[in-house]
């Protein structure tokens, strides 16, 4: 069978992965490439493969690098099913939907700005109809099924920990008596967060692809120094009268900083300051949370149980419409505002920069990843003038990172969980992480499996495995 490779290769977004098998092709996520505006509009329009091919999608999670090409496949005649669990499945519906509003209002903006004719025009990816087209052909998993692909292959789906229902993806193939063992990790999250269970432990395999997002690095500890540094931010916030504007991904870290921010509150080391979640598909995830209590770890369903709704409070305000969205730029903090997309590269979060960053009282918090050429990576290293829409833009605007709020798996962990695989496997291919980080992560890999065949795949190759 043959591994290739359309994305998330020495880089960190639009994972793509395809395993053809003889008769039998399947792909391994199908995420949406962001980025450089022209380098992303022609990653994401051609997408390297046949979609018709193909029989079936594995989608490990719901967030858009992942899942947000999806759409994109029945527009060139995929017919087959895409298989997720249950909890990924609806978070994947609400995402994908937004994903389809937010391409067709950026595009309408970008498009008035600079003016351009209609047949010059740039154009979503897909629209709404597309995304209902691919809902439909979803086939929702538990945890732990094996499920019969094709023939021969059998997968199974094992939390990763990373997001609500996010999942590592281990597949079968017997072929002639022998039988071939894959495990595609996803992007794996961390020990000891909040909300969710811990990864589960890798099952065995023959041949492991592992994500390097933060292979070359470790996370800061959630302790008291970061709970210092937050009740600072919010005491300069309340002292200067400011915003704080958080860009977040609106499954997983919205829902995190939420229980963060209440849990200082509680602990009476901040007064309260108004937070606006300012999101729809914010608010519509925060209720898929609240429906898969499954995926929780049993320090949340105890709170659950015991303080009622976890993600509530007076001083939250959860935002839907334009209009009260625009109103946030006029009014005075102090005040919080968690806006998606989490690398600044679309959504609302964007015209909140735009009105907020020449003030110096404001502050910018960066709470994940930022990917190479986004808008969030110029942001986080400290570049004074970024574009906006287009449009150079000076930054005055204080820039603060979070690094210990991280939902991935950092060097050690990564490490770990390969040293976990008994016996280990025979290939790994390490992707979903910028160059350096990927080489690194794999150097050190080798250096504990000093015969484990080790690739760091290149965006297109192919490998017979």
């Amino acid at each position: 069978m043959n591994l290739s490779f359309h994305g998330a290769a020495r880089s960190v977004t639009g994972s793509r992965h395809m395993l053809e098998f003889p008769g039998f092709r399947l792909l391994l996520d199908c995420g949406l490439f962001q980025g450089r505006r022209d380098e992303a509009f022609r990653q994401n329009r051609h997408l390297g493969f046949d979609p018709k091919s193909l029989g079936a999608v594995l989608l490990s999670h719901a967030h858009i690098d992942h899942s947000g090409a999806l759409p994109i496949l029945p527009q060139y005649g995929f017919s087959g099913k895409v298989y997720v669990t249950r909890a990924s499945a609806d978070l994947t519906t609400i995402m994908l939907e937004d994903s389809a509003r937010v391409q067709e209002s950026d595009c309408r903006y970008v498009n008035k700005k600079e003016q351009r004719g209609e047949n010059a025009c740039i154009r979503p990816f897909y629209d709404g109809d597309d995304v209902r087209k691919i809902v439909r052909r979803f086939e929702g998993v538990r945890y732990g099924d094996s499920l019969k692909i094709a023939p021969r292959i059998t997968a199974s789906f094992h939390d990763a920990g990373h997001i609500l229902g996010s999942a590592a993806i281990r597949l079968k193939y017997t072929a002639r008596g022998n039988t071939t063992t894959l495990l595609f990790s996803g992007d794996l999250g961390r020990s000891n967060m909040p909300i969710l269970r811990d990864p589960e432990p890798p099952a065995r395999c023959d041949i492991l692809i592992l994500e390097s997002t933060y292979g070359d690095r470790l996370h800061e500890q959630v302790g008291e120094e970061m709970k210092k540094k937050a009740q600072d931010l919010i005491e300069h916030a309340r002292l200067h009268k400011s915003k704080i504007i958080v860009p977040a991904f609106a499954v997983g870290r919205t829902q995190e900083l939420i229980m963060r921010i209440k849990e200082l509150v509680s602990a009476g080391r901040v007064d309260p300051i108004p937070i606006y979640i300012d999101s729809p598909l914010a608010g519509k995830a925060t209720e898929i949370f609240r429906r898969h209590r499954e995926c929780f770890d049993e320090e949340t369903l105890k709170t659950f149980s015991a303080e009622g709704d976890l993600f509530a409070s007076r001083y939250i305000h959860f935002i839907s419409s334009p209009e009260d969205s625009k109103r946030l730029n006029t009014m005075k903090g102090p005040m919080v505002i968690i806006s998606s997309s989490g690398m600044c590269e679309g959504g609302r979060v964007v015209h909140h920069l735009k009105h907020a960053i020449q003030d110096e009282a404001n502050v910018i918090v960066f709470v994940g990843f930022q990917a190479e050429h986004t808008l969030g990576r110029k942001l986080v290293e400290g570049w004074d003038v970024v574009p906006i829409f287009g449009v150079p833009t000076k930054r005055r605007a204080q820039v603060v990172k979070f690094n210990g709020l991280s939902a991935h798996a950092d060097r050690h962990d990564l490490l770990a969980y390969v040293r976990a695989i008994e016996p280990p496997p025979s290939r790994v291919f390490v992707v979903h992480g910028e160059e350096k980080q990927a080489l690194s992560l794999a150097a050190a890999i080798q250096s504990e499996h000093p015969g484990m065949d080790i690739t760091v795949p290149h965006l297109g190759s192919t490998h017979d495995i």
